[in-house]
């Protein structure tokens, strides 16, 4: 398969201020899949440690942080010399007590050295005492592949070729490869192995099993990874996802967790949650002005799931309800156009994505991002609709000059908004 992400590992790589890499996301987003595959097209020595399968190595840390002493250890169980330029991939490294803490040490006692860190809780780790090397690493965010990566997966290039080079009139007459498409993306998502079983016959059941098998799995991690008396409330938030993406109004709110619940009952549960890579959260801003983390109101905001895919099976939506669509599928096809909006948003842009409600409830804008310097507002629509009220006051009201509708409808510009189609979403974050 192939990654976005593998540009940026080998612009790391070539830094001459190289320094540990940290690899951030989900359980299963293709960290470990990612760092093996580099390692392989490098065609330079390197070592993988895993902290969760090699228990010998759970004392590694233990005594000092001498970095030379850490090398020859894992030199000797591992059966081959390391050396400064071995490129060295510590995976699950949450797992060994200052594992976290070490890489402190490796960027002080050996600079430069190629190290790669991933672990599948490590953002949960990091906030459980540990010291953290800060400003002794970088990080590197890994999402469930995008639907640009998820068009070169199922080999259809052409299309990805297409939208690449902006051919806007050939895709408006070809809408429906696009359109079929994106279909098979919001169902099978952009896990890396519901992608694989997909890509084995192009079975809709085999993927389904997979993402149910992931769904389990996080399940499992919440008894395994958090403190006992959080869990029943973790589980309770979770469970709540699908019901808090069905409302017309999408703001969390915590009574649908369970009647009458209040914040301070669930703060840390959703905390865990997005630590975990889980939940995605997009705060509510008072007003359209530069910089918009400064107009954060605290109280309100959006949560979205890790995948597209995964939301369609914990609300056990069929294949056939999506890719043939009906009234069924009506009701809930604005909360999918919204969660794969920002999933590619938060992939190809960056966490700092907000949502903008008048204090009258009047008039919400979905997504507000920072590009160039502006503020740009932009709309999710699931059909052909191109009514943008909201979105053309909002714009005029705070003097923006540009905003973007992604639609069903064919790519159109505007002196003031641009529509693209929801298939061809990362072109308007690449210009």
């Amino acid at each position: 398969m192939k990654r976005k992400a593998t540009e940026q590992l080998k612009k790391w790589y070539k830094d001459e201020d190289r320094r540990p890499l940290i690899l951030r996301g989900a359980r299963q987003v293709g960290k470990t899949w990612l760092m093996m595959d580099f390692a392989s097209s490098l065609g330079v020595p390197n070592v993988y440690v895993n902290f969760e399968s090699d228990r010998e190595l759970q004392t590694l840390f233990d005594s000092d942080f001498n970095i030379d002493r850490i090398l020859r250890h894992l030199s000797l169980i591992k059966g081959v010399k390391i050396d400064d330029n071995t490129l060295l991939i510590l995976d699950e490294v949450q797992e060994v007590k200052h594992g976290i803490t070490s890489l402190k040490y490796f960027a002080e006692q050996k600079p430069g050295m190629p190290v790669l860190v991933a672990g599948s809780m490590l953002g949960v780790a990091m906030h459980q005492g540990d010291s953290f090397p800060v400003g002794k690493v970088r990080f590197l965010d890994i999402f469930p592949m995008d639907f640009e990566e998820f068009l070169w997966a199922t080999q259809n290039d052409l299309l990805a070729d297409a939208l690449s080079q902006k051919d806007w009139d050939l895709i408006a007459d070809t809408t429906s490869k696009f359109e079929d498409a994106l279909k098979e993306y919001y169902y099978v998502g952009g896990m890396p192995k519901v992608v694989k079983q997909f890509l084995n016959g192009r079975e809709y059941d085999k993927a389904r099993e997979e993402q149910l098998s992931l769904i389990a799995s996080y399940d499992n991690d919440f008894s395994k990874h958090a403190p006992a008396q959080l869990v029943p409330r973790i589980r309770q938030v979770w469970n709540s996802i699908v019901s808090q993406l069905s409302k017309e109004n999408k703001k969390f709110l915590y009574g649908v967790i369970k009647e009458g619940a209040r914040a301070r009952e669930f703060e840390m549960a959703l905390e865990w949650l997005y630590d975990a890579g889980l939940f995605y959260k997009v705060s509510r801003v008072k007003a359209g002005e530069l910089p918009l983390n400064a107009w954060v109101d605290p109280g309100a905001f959006k949560v979205f799931m890790l995948d597209v895919g995964l939301l369609g099976a914990m609300c056990d939506l069929e294949a056939k309800t999506l890719i043939k669509g009906n009234h069924l599928f009506a009701t809930f096809k604005g909360a999918l156009t919204e969660q794969y909006v920002m999933q590619q948003i938060r992939a190809l842009h960056g966490p700092n994505i907000f949502y903008w409600s008048a204090e009258n409830s009047s008039g919400e804008i979905d997504f507000l991002i920072q590009k160039d310097g502006e503020v740009v507002p932009i709309e999710a629509k699931a059909e052909e609709n191109l009514q943008s009220k909201s979105l053309r006051i909002f714009s005029d009201k705070y003097k923006l000059p540009k905003a973007w509708r992604f639609s069903m409808a064919n790519y159109r510009e505007q002196d003031w908004l641009t529509n693209f189609p929801l298939y061809a979403l990362h072109q308007a974050l690449k210009d």
